[in-house]
C-alpha cells in the first residue's frame, strides 16, 4: 500500500483528490493539510511515500517544499498553473497533474508512482543482498546467493562463492555483522557458513556445498537449534 499524503491550501482540492484516493485500492490517503510547514512536521514523523502537492502556496512553495524533505519521496505537483510544469519535472517530479484534475489521469499519476516505488524497492533489494570488500586495490561485490563460507586467516578472511574465492582485510567477527544473521552462521571461531549450502552435519563438520567446515562443540548446539534440530548430539 503507498502511503500519500496531500498538500493544498485549497479544501476543495483535498476533496478532489480523496474522492479519486478512494477509488484506487493500492493507494493510502492518510493526511491532507492546508498548511506546507505542518506537513513537514508530519513527514518527519511518519512515514510518507508519496505527496499530491500543490505549487502555488503561501508562506512556502511546492518547489520550496519538494526540496525540503527527503528525495526518496515521490512527489506529483498539482496545479491550475502549466508553465510551472518545467520546474516541476527539473525537480524530478514524478508527475504533473494540471487542475481541474480528472480521475482518469489521476490514476494514471498513481500508477506511474507504484511502478516507481517497485523498482526502487527492488534496486534496495540487491543492494541489501551482497557487499563490497576490498581485494587489493580494488573492490569486490561478494553477492551472498553465491557465498558459500568465510575462513579467518590472521587479519583477513577468505570468502568463498562458488567457483573464485576473495582475500579481504577483515576480521571474521566484522563480517558476521554484515552478513544476515538468517542467511549465515558461524559454526567455529574460524569459520562462517551459508545456511542455504548446508549438506549434512556430521559430529564435527559440516558439509557445504561439497567443503568439509569444522564444527565447534561451543557453535554446534546452536546450529542445531538454529536449523530446528536436536541439541543433545554427542
Amino acid at each position: 500500500m503507498i502511503k500519500v499524503i496531500a498538500v493544498d491550501d485549497e479544501p476543495v482540492a483535498h476533496d478532489i483528490i480523496r474522492a479519486h484516493a478512494e477509488k484506487i485500492p493500492f493507494i493510502s490517503l492518510d493526511a491532507t493539510f492546508l498548511s506546507a510547514t505542518d506537513a513537514l512536521v508530519y513527514i518527519k514523523n511518519e512515514r510518507v511515500d508519496l505527496v499530491f502537492l500543490d505549487i502555488a502556496m503561501p508562506d512556502v512553495s511546492g518547489i520550496e517544499f519538494a526540496s525540503m524533505i527527503n528525495p526518496e519521496i515521490l512527489v506529483i505537483f498539482t496545479t491550475a498553473y502549466p508553465e510551472y510544469a518545467l520546474k516541476g519535472f527539473e525537480l524530478a517530479a514524478t508527475d504533473y497533474l494540471l487542475k481541474p484534475i480528472n480521475f482518469t489521469r489521476f490514476l494514471k499519476a498513481c500508477q506511474l508512482a507504484e511502478m516507481r516505488l517497485q523498482v526502487h524497492d527492488i534496486k534496495k533489494r540487491d543492494k541489501e543482498q551482497s557487499l563490497f570488500v576490498k581485494d587489493g586495490y580494488d573492490w569486490v561485490q561478494i553477492k551472498f546467493s553465491n557465498l558459500v563460507y568465510a575462513k579467518a586467516e590472521d587479519n583477513y578472511v577468505d570468502l568463498h562463492e562458488t567457483g573464485k574465492h576473495t582475500l579481504t582485510r577483515i576480521t571474521l567477527t566484522e563480517l558476521q555483522g554484515k552478513l544476515p544473521a538468517d542467511q549465515f552462521l558461524r559454526v567455529h571461531k574460524s569459520f562462517i557458513i551459508s545456511r542455504q549450502k548446508i549438506e549434512r552435519i556430521e559430529k564435527h563438520q559440516v558439509i557445504v556445498a561439497g567443503n568439509k567446515i569444522p564444527l565447534s562443540k561451543l557453535y554446534r548446539d546452536q546450529l542445531l537449534q538454529n536449523l530446528g534440530g536436536e541439541s543433545s548430539v554427542n
